[in-house]
């Protein structure tokens, strides 16, 4: 058995726990069911650390590493776990078209901004759009779930104009839940890389926090850091699409790697115990 964290490090998951079991309750999943999935995860990071290391992930040496039985490593490594991939696509697909009216000049006014467009005719339409970015799609069931989370609006002529500045996903859904995995997933990576990273091979990880702020502060601080985000992050993705082999085939370079910059805001009332 490994030896139990330290203090320091107890204490460092119980506030990364406590607002995760807040959601688990109010979404009434039990200790049970989280205590089940947090096992398949320590199997599948067992499993894929020592693939890394070159050695076969053997089933004793993965119970081993993580304290379980060998029976139990070897059925979860046998059963399928859970998976998202309709919200994934939904997801990819609709921040792609969004991305790419946003950014590919065929899609565009003569102000550079995102241009009404018919859903059907000439080269700068909503089905061309869909056909370029959105894979086997069809332009209608794009245009139906972007229309369903406020994304697009349709104009008197008919054309359809973008709504949004990025995707944001609708009260409830799935894809959020999606998000929720990932976004905290890459936050959880970048933190435990610079646990031992030094110097330059750090990665970028800040925030900005003050805990005495008046209530009605708040409005003016979420419009504030949501227009200096949107604007940052739309700076990035048309850097980060110039160099992305998908985004533009002519890229060139060796490998393939996964980089971003994420931004959340953060607002709740003061507590002394937290």
């Amino acid at each position: 058995m490994a030896d139990e964290p330290s203090d320091a490090l107890e204490a460092a998951l119980l506030r990364m726990l406590r607002p995760l079991a807040r959601l688990l309750l109010k979404r009434g999943v039990s200790f049970q069911a989280f205590a089940a999935i947090a096992k398949r995860a320590f199997v599948e990071a067992a499993a894929r650390g020592f693939l890394k290391g070159g050695k076969k992930p053997v089933v004793a040496r993965i119970a081993v590493a993580t304290g379980l039985t060998r029976k139990e490593v070897a059925r979860l490594l046998a059963a399928s776990g859970p998976g998202d991939r309709e919200a994934r696509e939904r997801y990819n697909r609709a921040a792609r078209v969004i991305a790419g009216w946003r950014r590919d000049p065929d899609f565009k006014d003569s102000r550079g901004a995102p241009a009404a467009l018919a859903f059907k005719d000439g080269r700068a339409s909503f089905s061309e759009l869909v056909r370029r970015y959105s894979g086997d799609m069809t332009p209608r069931a794009v245009l139906d779930e972007l229309s369903r989370i406020g994304a697009v609006k349709t104009l008197r002529d008919g054309r359809l104009k973008l709504a949004v500045r990025s995707f944001v996903p609708g009260a409830g859904d799935a894809v959020k839940l999606h998000i929720l995995g990932t976004d905290v997933g890459y936050l959880i990576t970048t933190i435990g890389h610079n646990l031992e990273a030094e110097g330059e091979s750090a990665f970028f990880q800040r925030k900005v926090l003050y805990d005495n702020l008046p209530g009605e502060a708040l409005p003016e601080f979420r419009g504030l850091s949501a227009e200096a985000g949107q604007r940052l992050l739309e700076r990035l993705d048309l850097w980060l699409a110039a160099r992305d082999r998908d985004s533009n085939p002519g890229a060139q370079g060796t490998g393939r790697y996964r980089a971003g910059l994420g931004i959340y805001y953060i607002e709740e009332p003061y507590r002394e115990d937290e």
